[in-house]
């Protein structure tokens, strides 16, 4: 059996892997400049006592949101007084309820918070009391529509501001869906009073330069081809001009080469890592999803391998699947695990989440079927889906 000092003494392609990784926030960041600077102006006010406007923040996957937020966040700590400033971190698909967030949030003011029993009331007379100390409170919310109580945040946070003396909250909200708003009650709406920038994809050259600056740090001089490096970033172009994916193709294909003892990442390297890394990002991104859209999905699953009942109906595609068909397989789903199942204007939004990742794909009947109604389709195989959500729904 091999040791740490065995490995560690090895020859590697790698020169500081982690830099591949999605998570890594570069000192400079290729293409949102303008960005950073635009989120700084948004902010900047709470460096000199005064509550910003709230931000929301779009885009696709991969198009630099939690990047540029994160290099922001760098700056403003430097730049502020503990005293009375702070800015804030959320993942929401960890912390997706507003008690959570809440807790999340207060922590560090109340000690007191690491034990349980805490209703809602006291957490929110402890933000207001935080807050009047004088301190304004940024609160990054990242992929805010995955918050089961959406409405209530926004209303409390925002509201809370009427209480608040001295300080303020404000919130920055990141979202992969451009429809993210729609989906609030017109209260929560109208309370945010916000500025929105949108993060458009990176373009095949843009994902280039963004590749070749981190293959520069992330690996020994002249290791990547350049053609490797071109190759993909024209396949992320192609599928989605997502940069986590272009970072994980990359990171892959120097796996790839370094366990078949290569001293060069080439194309056909990057052509073997497409297909892995496309599974670990589904099954990624599976794992970690709400439980209600897991049982969506696992819903679809199903039917999509028994079969429609409406699959011989002319017009209707045998892949696709009605979407009245699949909620009634999601109740029933609902009923196994012992959860109550939402209402069909939930359904929608969870249909609407699923598409955003790429998991399904979602269109109108056309001619040929009485009425009009939503047709769904699973875009991965059910048959290497299904396994992972059983386990994590029943087991």
């Amino acid at each position: 059996m091999a040791s740490f000092d065995e490995i560690l003494s090895q020859k590697t392609i790698f020169r500081n892997v982690s830099v591949l990784s999605p998570h890594y926030v570069p000192k400079e960041l290729p293409f949102r400049e303008q960005h950073i600077t635009e989120v700084m102006t948004v902010l900047s006010p709470a460096l000199k006592k005064q509550k910003p406007r709230n931000l929301i923040i779009y885009g696709k996957t991969g198009t630099g949101k939690t990047c540029t937020v994160k290099r922001v966040m760098e700056d403003f700590i430097k730049s502020g007084n503990e005293k009375n400033t702070r800015m804030q971190y959320v993942n929401c698909r960890i912390y997706n309820s507003r008690y959570r967030i809440l807790q999340k949030i207060l922590k560090g003011d109340v000690p007191e918070l690491e034990k349980a029993g805490f209703g809602l009331p006291f957490l929110y007379e402890k933000l207001i009391e935080t807050a009047s100390s004088g301190k304004q409170m940024i609160i990054v919310l990242d992929e805010i529509d995955m918050i089961k109580d959406l409405d209530e945040l926004v209303y409390t946070l925002t509201r809370s501001n009427d209480e608040i003396k001295n300080g303020g909250v404000t919130l920055v909200g990141i979202s992969n869906r451009l429809s993210f708003k729609d989906s609030l009650d017109p209260r929560s709406r109208s309370s945010l009073y916000e500025t929105e920038m949108i993060f458009q994809p990176y373009t095949a050259e843009q994902l280039q330069k963004i590749l070749e600056q981190r293959a520069k740090e992330g690996f020994e001089d002249g290791v990547v081809e350049p053609s490797a490096i071109n190759l993909s970033a024209a396949i992320t172009s192609q599928e989605s001009g997502d940069a986590r994916y272009a970072l994980k193709l990359l990171n892959k294909a120097g796996e790839i080469a370094h366990q078949n003892q290569q001293k060069k990442v080439t194309d056909k390297d990057v052509e073997h890592a497409r297909k892995k890394v496309e599974m670990d990002l589904t099954m990624e991104t599976i794992e970690t999803l709400p439980q209600m859209h897991q049982v969506v999905l696992y819903s679809i699953g199903t039917l999509a391998i028994s079969g429609s009942k409406y699959s011989r109906l002319e017009g209707v595609d045998n892949n696709f699947l009605f979407s009245g068909e699949v909620y009634e397989e999601y109740e029933k789903t609902c009923k196994r695990i012992r959860k109550k199942a939402r209402s069909s204007r939930w359904y929608k939004e969870y249909l609407n989440d699923l598409e955003v990742l790429g998991l399904i794909t979602t269109t109108l009947s056309g001619k040929g079927v009485r009425g009009q109604t939503t047709l769904i389709r699973m875009d991965s195989s059910p048959q290497t889906i299904l396994p992972i959500l059983k386990k994590t729904l029943f087991e």
